[in-house]
């Protein structure tokens, strides 16, 4: 089973049989239809494959065991059932499967259950397009996607240990590999070296760990990994490198 927030292979577009690169397929779930006709034109315009729009919790369920999406948008407020519970009867079936909520009512505990169910984040129906489409790619890339309000107050609204164990559960090995790097006050030259890889994918690995956590700066990332052990504890905490 892969781990929620793991980037998974259906995650990227992938080599097809004629080494073309496949577009990642999504299922838009929503009985609003002139919204999700929307998104499906907009997405489609951006090289995705919506596989279908369908309307029920009913349809979504056969209609996700039938085309496997990649994606799953997902609204909460079902003629015939409710959001949470679909994503969760779908992830039950499928747990590769990245599923994001989209809707027009945003409660923080309506964010705190996607994400302990193991879904990618909630997207705002009224967020501008450009911002909703960089969404939509962000959790294709397996990062966490909550508007920057409403973590805020999720975590006001929650105890923090709560929070901690959520977000901690969504980061992929590698991503706790660069967290104990922060924790270590290794520089983006050092951590490049560590891991293998070149700098900029370092400061990419670094920005999903800081989405994640919604940290605001490699020093608030590393504390808080510290304090709720999302990493083992070093002698002392320096302050990471900021290059």
């Amino acid at each position: 089973m892969t781990a929620p927030g793991a980037i998974r292979s259906g995650a990227e577009p992938g080599p097809s049989s004629d080494g073309l690169a496949t577009p990642s397929r999504v299922l838009i779930i929503d009985d609003h239809r002139l919204f999700a006709d929307v998104i499906s034109s907009m997405l489609t315009e951006r090289g995705l494959d919506v596989v279908a729009v369908v309307t029920t919790a009913g349809e979504a369920v056969e209609e996700a065991a039938r085309s496997r999406p990649d994606l799953v948008l997902l609204d909460l407020d079902l003629p015939d059932g409710n959001g949470i519970d679909v994503g969760k009867s779908i992830l039950a079936t499928h747990p590769s499967t990245i599923v994001v909520v989209v809707s027009a009512l945003a409660e923080p505990e309506w964010v705190r259950e996607a994400l302990a169910a193991g879904f990618h984040g909630f997207v705002a129906k009224d967020a501008p397009l450009a911002r909703f489409v960089s969404s939509v790619t962000a959790a294709l890339e397996g990062q966490i996607v909550v508007p920057h309000d409403l973590a805020s107050k999720t975590r006001e609204r929650s105890s923090e240990e709560e929070y901690a164990s959520v977000v901690g559960s969504q980061l992929t090995a590698k991503e706790r590999e660069v967290l104990q790097l922060l924790v270590d006050g290794a520089s983006t030259a050092t951590m490049a070296e560590a891991l293998g890889v070149s700098r900029n994918t370092v400061r990419t690995h670094v920005g999903r760990v800081l989405t994640k956590l919604q940290a605001h700066s490699r020093l608030e990332a590393a504390t808080f990994a510290v304090r709720h052990g999302l990493v083992r504890r070093t002698e002392s905490l320096r302050r990471p490198s900021t290059q």
